[in-house]
């Protein structure tokens, strides 16, 4: 069986193994080999990473065409509007293009870890909670919608990938799970074998 991690993420952890700065890795926390990350979290973003020990488990998850289904809770600056919400459900229009639409609902109670180190809050302006399902892959994409209608993303957290949660899960922490491997591409019935052509014997004519 396939086995995949369930990582939180913590806040300025690199979503790598290695790295040339003196930076966090996930070689801080998981003490596994030959597992790689399935998709990327940003540096500055917090929550579910998924790693694998299986080439096409990590492919069917990170790869854009698969669309699958990412859920964050975004803590945003302002008390998000519903108009807010509305334009972030039929899609926002950013610089690489219209996103597809989102599901998104205002969050009343998180009930999340602190975060270290914590978000810097204005006095004079409120904070709000987002949910924020998507289905594409784009570069920092959550942060950018909430900006695009408004409300600048102050903290991210990703709660789920797919049917994957964090659930009780702590920041640093990972739970181990056996994964079904995915289906490996069927043969073409249609594609034929090449044919062998027999080659003349000595002292014959073509």
């Amino acid at each position: 069986m396939t086995k995949i991690i369930l990582l939180n993420k913590p806040f300025g952890v690199l979503s790598q193994f290695t790295d040339g700065q003196g930076r966090a890795t996930l070689a801080d926390y998981i003490p596994h080999k030959g597992f790689y990350a399935a998709g990327r979290l940003d540096y500055d973003s917090e929550g579910l990473l998924l790693l694998t020990d299986d080439g096409a488990l990590q492919h069917q998850i990170s790869h854009p065409k698969r669309k699958m289904a990412k859920t964050y809770w975004a803590q945003v600056e302002g008390d998000i509007t519903d108009d807010a919400l509305m334009f972030l459900r039929r899609g926002v229009d950013l610089k690489d293009g219209l996103t597809a639409p989102a599901m998104a609902r205002r969050l009343i109670d998180t009930d999340l870890w602190p975060r270290t180190p914590p978000i810097r809050e204005r006095k004079s302006i409120p904070t709000s909670w987002v949910e924020l399902t998507i289905h594409e892959g784009r570069n920092r994409q959550v942060r950018r919608m909430t900006a695009a209608v408004g409300f600048p993303t102050l903290r991210l957290v990703r709660m789920a990938i797919g049917h994957w949660k964090l659930d009780a899960l702590q920041p640093g922490s990972y739970r181990m799970e056996e994964a079904p491997s995915p289906p490996r591409p069927k043969p073409n019935p249609k594609s034929k074998p090449p044919q062998r052509r027999n080659r003349p014997r000595r002292g014959t004519k073509q």
